[in-house]
């Protein structure tokens, strides 16, 4: 069997090193006729961008996309810096007509999206000519490696019950130099995403047959992205259910997460933009679903009739009513644990990384900060942006719409979700993003915290202080120590992912929804064993 493991982890690699190796394939060029075309596609009316793209990518050579990237943005900044100059020009003069019109010739969009664009057109060779052949020999020999490396655990692991030996034994899961080559990793991953598109461009060439039949168009990055998300979660939620056989809870979660990740997220959104309607993740909710209330989403929706106008109202109804009677009843559990897909991709590929949550009282602090200013921040956003839009004004308070949106866009959307809160499972654990950044899980909290029959129940006579329950605990709470004082948890950062309870060899722990009278709080404390508990019980 640690033979076949062994097979399947050099076939996993062998793929990865492929879909790695993809981005340097490739030749990139146009033909004078195609980029004419382009130029008129895009509706550019300066005569410098057609003139520097011209020199630049209309060649015989054959250009790498990183050679080929670099010449399309000096194409793009040596025209946008000749009309600057020509502002700079007339705004000394107080030309403000001649001023004004030098503006229609920029090009305005991120550098590295606009050499995407173009990419996406000129690409050529091997990747591109044989997309499904590139597919199995990435996507398709990942998941017969991970497969064969993870399904032998049915033997190895033997009998289903708690298996939790030699965590910290393992380079890949102690922080080891394994853990920080796939955190290097993941973030290179996550900044060509997020930051450099057009490097990632022959990924789109691989899918692109994929996506013509779920939304009638080429792949984009965030195909891509939303592909490999869902593979990844049904890979790895295997491993789930072999790891955890012995719990039907967390079988049933793991189920569900993928259900909503592959079914709601990707499919739904991919088919409903090839019927020309809004591509809507309709289990997104506010304020995680941060442009939801944006200028351009709104008016999108208005605009697709019956359809958007149900999403807009759909949207608000699930912030506002559904998400928090659904807290009251079953706790934060039911979106974070069995919902989310940020939740779904931590619980399955995060998993092997959940003991490295920070349990010290310095961590519980800044997650405590952390986590509320980021909601204060979205809401504020959210509030200018409404402003703004129904005022028809471009700022309020001072505050620019444009300037807040790119901001939290940036910093909280792209680098604390996705860089930091993927990319540092291996060093950080799985709930990085949940636990410190979730405005959504902020407000869920909330209402866990403070008025839901969530809780979970401990038994402190039963407790052998084993530490299973807080070493695994991914938002780096000291169940034990709960345990140990027969105290019911109840913690507006539990997700009610169950790990803990699946890990007590004694039964101490249960999830339960129950009243919220009858609660044993901090201020009562008493041990299982203890000659008042029936007491006290009664009294309640």
């Amino acid at each position: 069997m640690k033979a076949i493991k062994y097979t399947g982890l050099g076939i996993f690699l062998i793929g990865l090193s492929i879909f790695t190796a993809s981005i340097f394939t490739g030749n990139f060029s146009f033909t004078q006729k195609e980029l004419d075309s382009f130029i008129k596609e895009k509706g550019y009316k300066s005569d410098i961008i057609k003139e520097e793209l011209q020199k630049a990518i209309v060649t015989n050579e054959s250009l790498n996309i990183f050679e080929f990237s670099k010449r399309v943005r000096n194409a793009v900044e040596k025209n946008n810096q000749y009309y600057n100059d020509l502002i700079a020009k007339y705004n000394a003069a107080k030309n403000w007509e001649k001023k004004g019109e030098q503006y229609q010739y920029r090009i305005n969009g991120k550098p590295h999206t606009i050499s995407y664009e173009i990419a996406k057109k000129a690409g050529a060779g091997f990747v591109k000519e044989n997309a499904g052949f590139m597919w199995f020999l990435t996507f398709g020999l990942g998941i017969i490696g991970a497969l064969l490396f993870i399904i032998p655990n049915l033997v190895l692991q033997g009998k289903p019950g708690i298996k939790n030996d030699g965590i910290y034994l393992e380079s890949a899961t102690n922080r080891g130099w394994i853990a920080w080559l796939v955190l290097i990793y993941l973030v290179t991953f996550y900044l060509v995403l997020y930051f450099m598109t057009d490097y990632a461009v022959n990924w789109t060439f691989i899918l692109d047959p994929i996506s013509k039949v779920l939304n009638g168009g080429e792949a984009s990055q965030w195909f891509v992205y939303g592909f490999l998300y869902c593979t990844i979660m049904l890979t790895m939620g295997v491993r789930m259910f072999i790891k955890y056989r012995h719990n039907k809870y967390q079988i049933v979660r793991t189920i569900s997460v993928l259900f909503f990740q592959i079914v709601f997220a990707f499919l739904i959104p991919e088919i409903m933009t090839s019927l020309g309607k809004p591509g809507y993740d309709f289990k997104n909710a506010f304020p995680l679903d941060y442009d939801f209330f944006w200028e351009w989403n709104i008016k999108a929706l208005i605009e697709s009739g019956g359809l958007g106008l149900f999403i807009l109202v759909w949207g608000i109804v699930l912030t506002l009513i559904i998400v928090p009677v659904m807290v009251y009843f079953f706790g934060k559990r039911w979106y974070c644990s069995w919902v989310c897909g940020c939740g779904g991709l931590a619980e399955t590929l995060g998993d092997p990384y959940r003991q490295h949550s920070n349990k010290s009282l310095n961590a519980w602090k800044l997650e405590r900060w952390l986590i509320h200013s980021v909601l204060v921040f979205s809401l504020v956003m959210t509030l200018v942006t409404l402003y703004c839009y129904f005022s028809g004004t471009s700022s309020f308070l001072g505050i620019k719409s444009q300037w807040i949106k790119d901001t939290y866009s940036f910093l909280i959307g792209a680098w604390f979700a996705g860089v930091i809160g993927t990319g540092f499972y291996p060093i950080f654990g799985n709930r990085v993003w949940c636990r410190f950044g979730c405005p959504l899980a902020a407000y869920l909290g909330f209402v866990q915290r403070f008025k839901s029959r969530f809780r979970i129940t401990t038994n402190g006579g039963q407790c052998i202080s084993c530490g299973n329950c807080s070493t695994y605990c991914e938002q780096g709470i000291d169940v034990r120590a709960y345990a140990q004082k027969g105290e019911n948890i109840i913690r507006s950062s539990c997700v009610g992912c169950g790990i803990c309870s699946a890990v007590c060899p004694r039964g101490v722990l249960k999830l339960e929804n129950g009243p919220v009278e009858g609660r044993i709080n901090p201020t009562e404390i008493l041990l299982g064993n203890d000659v008042d508990l029936m007491s006290l019980v009664n009294k309640k």
